[in-house]
Formats: C-alpha cells, sequence, structure tokens
C-alpha cells in the first residue's frame, strides 16, 4: 500500500461537502497516510481537509446570479491553480460545482495532473455541449445515476457508476419517533418539513412563500407542526427571524435535514439535492423552485433543458412522484394544494414511500468501495491494491 498520496479536493455546497467527506473516509480506509487540501465544509473538515477556503464562498447557482461574483470566483481558481502547479497532487478530484470546478480540472490536467470530477455535470438535462470540456477536463468521472456511464460512453469519457452515498448511510425504514424526538415534536401530531435550500440565495427567494403556504396547510391540519432544517447559523437566524414576521412556531433545528424529513409525514422542498434525501426517507414531496428571471428566460428562450422534470427525486423515478411548482408557479396556493392533496391522502402517501423504497433498494451498492477502486485506478501505478 502506497504512503504520503496528497489529494486536492473542491467542493462549493452543502451536498458536496456530504459527498466529499465519504469520498475521503474510502480514500483513507485504503490509504491511511493519504493529506488532503482544497476547499470543503464541515464534514470534510472533520475528516481532516486543509481548506483554503470557505466553502461558502463558492455556493452560487445559476447564470445570471453568478456574474456578480465572477470576478472574486476566477481570482480564486486562478490561485488554486497557481498554487497546485506549483506543487502537483498525486490527484485532483472536483465535486459537483463544474462551472467552476472543470475550468480547474482543464488546466491542471494540461499540465499532466491527474484529475476527477464526481457527480456528473447535467449534460443529459441541460448545456450537452458541456461533455466536451468534460472530455478535456478529467481522466475519470465519478457518476452517482445508473444511467449516466452508458451516456457518457458515447462521447468517449470514461466514468464509473458509484451510487450516492446517501443510498447506504440512510436506513430504508426511517425512524419516525425517534427524529420527531430530535426535532422536539409531538409524535402524535402530523408535520410538514419546509426545506428552503441551503444557499441564502435560495432561501431569500422560497422562504417567504414556503411559509405562507405552511400557514394556509395550518388551517385545514389540525395540529400541524413544522420543522426546518437549517444549513448553517446564518439561515438559521433568517429562518427564525421570519416566522416571527409569519406569526408561525416550527423547530428549526441545524444541519440536520435527514431528522427533519423522517420526522415529517409531508416535506415542501426546494429543488436539489433534498428531493434525493426526500425520495431516501419514503416521504412524499413538493418541489418549489425560483431562479433569476433572467436566468429562467434564457434557459426558456434558448430550449437548454432537454428534460422535463427539474427534481433528482422526479428523474431518479422516471415520473412525476413529487409535483414541480417552477418559477411563477411557485405561489403559496399552488404549494398548499399539492401539500393538502397528500395530507388528505394516506393511500398515496403509502403508494410513493413503496416506489421510494424499491428505488432505494436499487441505488444501494459499495459507493466505498467503488470510489476507492476508481482512485487507485486513476493512481495506477502510484498505488497498488
Amino acid at each position: 500500500m502506497s504512503s504520503g498520496l496528497r489529494i486536492a479536493i473542491v467542493a462549493a455546497e452543502p451536498s458536496g461537502d456530504l459527498l466529499g467527506a465519504g469520498l475521503m473516509r474510502a480514500i483513507k480506509a485504503r490509504h491511511p497516510n493519504v493529506s488532503f487540501e482544497g476547499i470543503g465544509g464541515s464534514q470534510m473538515l472533520q475528516e481532516g481537509i486543509e481548506s483554503l477556503e470557505p466553502l461558502e464562498s463558492l455556493s452560487v447557482m445559476g447564470l445570471v446570479e453568478v456574474l456578480k461574483h465572477l470576478p472574486r470566483l476566477l481570482k480564486l481558481r486562478k490561485c488554486l491553480v497557481q498554487r497546485w502547479l506549483s506543487n502537483p497532487p498525486d490527484l485532483f478530484i472536483g465535486i459537483d460545482a463544474p462551472d467552476f470546478n472543470l475550468g480547474l480540472e482543464t488546466a491542471l490536467k494540461a499540465k499532466g495532473i491527474k484529475t476527477m470530477h464526481y457527480v456528473c455535470p447535467t449534460v443529459w438535462a441541460w448545456r450537452e455541449k458541456r461533455v466536451k470540456k468534460i472530455k478535456a477536463a478529467v481522466d475519470g468521472l465519478l457518476a452517482i445515476l445508473p444511467f449516466e456511464p452508458a451516456f457518457l460512453a458515447k462521447h468517449d469519457v470514461k466514468a464509473i457508476y458509484v451510487g450516492h452515498t446517501l443510498a447506504q448511510s440512510m436506513p430504508i425504514e426511517p425512524d419516525q419517533v425517534t427524529a420527531r424526538s430530535v426535532c422536539g415534536l409531538s409524535h402524535d401530531a402530523p408535520v410538514l418539513a419546509i426545506l428552503p435550500g441551503s444557499r441564502g440565495s435560495e432561501v431569500s427567494k422560497l422562504l417567504q412563500p414556503f411559509l405562507s403556504a405552511a400557514q394556509k396547510c395550518q388551517k385545514d391540519v389540525e395540529g400541524l407542526q413544522f420543522v426546518i432544517p437549517a444549513a448553517n447559523q446564518t439561515l438559521q437566524r433568517l429562518i427564525e427571524e421570519k416566522l416571527i414576521q409569519h406569526g408561525l412556531q416550527a423547530s428549526v433545528i441545524l444541519q440536520d435535514t435527514q431528522s427533519a424529513l423522517a420526522a415529517a409525514d409531508v416535506v415542501l422542498c426546494a429543488s436539489g439535492t433534498a428531493t434525493l434525501e426526500g425520495l431516501l426517507s419514503k416521504r412524499p414531496m413538493v418541489i418549489g423552485y425560483k431562479l433569476h428571471w433572467l436566468t429562467f428566460a434564457i434557459i426558456n428562450w434558448f430550449k437548454l433543458m432537454k428534460i422535463k422534470h427539474y427534481a433528482l427525486a422526479n428523474i431518479i423515478s422516471g415520473k412525476v412522484l413529487a409535483p414541480e411548482l417552477i418559477q411563477d408557479d411557485c405561489t403559496p396556493d399552488a404549494l398548499a394544494i399539492e401539500v393538502m392533496r397528500f395530507f388528505k391522502d394516506e393511500n398515496l402517501r403509502q403508494a410513493i414511500a413503496q416506489r421510494y423504497t424499491d428505488i432505494h433498494r436499487e441505488m444501494r451498492v459499495d459507493t466505498d468501495r467503488l470510489i476507492a477502486d476508481a482512485v487507485d485506478d486513476i493512481l495506477q501505478p502510484k498505488v497498488n491494491r
């Protein structure tokens, strides 16, 4: 077994931090003397990464939204390139954030540094031409959806399906009783989990309509309780302030999305990784999302979307089990109607839970081993299994 491996990793948001922590554990299990540096969040810090910049500095999403941050992001990427060209790591792994990481990977690979990308950019959904950038940027790609490697193979991109670490770590049968205790909720009253996103920009757009929808549901569901997970303390304070303004009471928990989901009967959430967590929690979801108006207009005008669904849960399911209310459709009235449909129809909730359970079982693969194998394959002959 090799020793002294040095691996650089860049993650850009909490979902990437989760994947990065799992990836680091998988590599450390095989190579105990490995060291990590780059950009990561709290979970990657716990696994020992030397983080050169706060993860939140990269948490920007959208076409138009990124423009005001572009000079800072380009400067940061240039600094990272200079750092790793002057002192090359054995491997660089970019986790998601393709608009930032693909350029970084391309610059490093051009100088002979091995590169990998974790989470396939959604080229099968929109901006398909990015496949050419992926091919130029990476020596290997770790895909979390089973159909992605075959799609990428058509474009001569080497990819391996590794599943998602959440499919392994989350239980097939969530413990609702324990979760409600963790969240400080009553065991015998209905619960709506509200997940307005992990980025400040998401929360600022979605929290208002989500809370207004919750108020409407509260009038029709006796004893309805609310739980809201917050990605960090800043968002926790913002959520608590908005709750006071709406005259609502809710349990606001810090960095524990899975307990909030397990505690819930129905979930109202932003599109993103949370919808995968909702699927793995077997909870019916209503999905709302708002982009900058110009970003949304550009996507529609140039027909950049190749698929009909936004939410990862619906993409994986192959059909719309979770209603999607996007942009102008994301109103309190529309959200409340869909949430109430789930509260009123127990048979529908059970049917969705069964479908999500089947998907969860299908997604359970040995993610840690597959990741470690893929890393070793890229690093051969430096490492020996």
